[in-house]
């Protein structure tokens, strides 16, 4: 198998990682808050640390293993990676560093591989140069670069664009993307960026505190999340506190702040009387001009609004009974709409849109 399968568990001080997780081919992204354990999985899996314990295979062969003593070098485990700093060999010229890693090629082949990865990286007749005469993100593409040019399946990539600029970033995002389709790579890549995240991930893994906390399809973690942190950490905006009061055939009849819904979709298993934690992603919402939809319907008026120039965020508060809630819209539905000369509107929940979760203990309160 093209991929990453890895269950470890160790400590970095007083932090505790314990994590299981597999990628296939394509972009896995380990999303979470910083510290909250992503870089360390990486470099376990590249073998820059050791678990204490747990289990690493590689496209199908076993690279860790403390049961059984296996603890292969990073060099030796088949994998490229290209980390937060870029850590280029000082005494090396840039060509050096990107054909460092290349093997069983003779001198001439392996710096001309190294030029064709540069050219891809937008760095061309850049071999001869430095590391220190680069920039940040000079430095940062030459160790993308380095990572690539051997050839592995299976690519492992901290934060690589960290110091890049937008324009930049949607280039690479781009080769990344041709990278999948013609070797079947494999990649894991770290980002605290939500937006990134949504961007790259065919995969996500969503990793707090340590551990996994779901891992799935994109757009099904985006939409379906399992608990109230991930749906936080995903930038759930509407998170309602709400009661189950039946389970129909349509899906699940809800109380929330005194406003009847239906929902579609739920984790676990709710039933009448159940606390539950209800989130609707706010691109989800409908604003509606015309007739109401059948279900769902809170009238409600816009309290504030902040313009990014490519979409408005509007924040309703409902003209009776219901939650507020926030809601994203692009600027070109905002415009025909209408929606800076009217204040009142009609908002639809879909109930495939409104996913129900088991309610979250309160947190404990902290004291400084």
């Amino acid at each position: 198998m093209t991929g990453v399968e890895a269950t470890l568990a160790l400590e970095a001080g007083a932090f505790r990682l314990d994590v299981a997780l597999e990628a296939g081919p394509g972009v896995t992204v380990l999303f979470g808050p910083s510290g909250s354990g992503k870089s360390l999985t990486l470099r376990a899996i590249a073998g820059l640390l050791r678990p204490r314990a747990g289990r690493i295979a590689v496209a199908g062969r076993v690279v860790f293993d403390a049961a059984r003593g296996i603890d292969l070098p990073a060099h030796a485990r088949g994998v490229g990676y290209a980390g937060q700093r870029p850590a280029l060999f000082p005494h090396l010229s840039v060509g050096g560093n990107v054909a460092f890693g290349i093997r069983d090629a003779g001198g001439a082949d392996r710096a001309r591989t190294a030029a064709e990865w540069l050219a891809r990286l937008e760095l061309s007749g850049f071999e001869h140069r430095r590391p220190a005469s680069l920039s940040g993100g000079q430095a940062q593409r030459v160790a993308l670069a380095r990572a690539l040019a051997p050839g592995h399946r299976v690519l492992l990539l901290d934060e690589p664009f960290s110091a890049l600029d937008e324009a930049l970033r949607q280039g690479l995002r781009q080769l990344l993307a041709e990278l999948v389709r013609e070797r079947e790579l494999a990649i894991l890549f770290v980002t605290h960026d939500l937006r990134e995240a949504h961007l790259l991930a065919d995969r996500l893994v969503v990793i707090d505190r340590g551990e996994v906390l779901q891992a799935g399809p994109r757009d099904e973690v985006f939409r379906a999340p399992r608990q109230r942190r991930v749906a936080e950490l995903l930038g759930g905006t509407n998170i309602l506190a709400g009661r189950v009061v039946e389970r129909t055939g349509a899906g699940l009849r809800l109380e929330i702040e005194g406003w009847e819904a239906i929902a579609a979709s739920w984790h676990g298993d709710p039933r009448p009387g159940d606390a539950v934690d209800v989130v609707i992603r706010p691109e989800r919402v409908v604003i509606r001009r015309g007739e109401p939809a059948a279900v769902n319907t809170l009238p409600a008026r816009v309290r504030r609004e902040f313009d990014y120039g490519t979409n408005h965020t509007l924040e309703f508060e409902p003209l009776a009974a219901g939650p507020s809630l926030v809601v994203d819209l692009p600027s070109r539905p905002y415009d025909v709409l209408g929606i800076a000369a009217k204040k009142e509107w009609t908002l639809e929940l879909p109930p495939t849109d409104l996913h129900v979760m088991p309610a979250a203990p309160p947190r404990r309160a902290t004291t400084q």
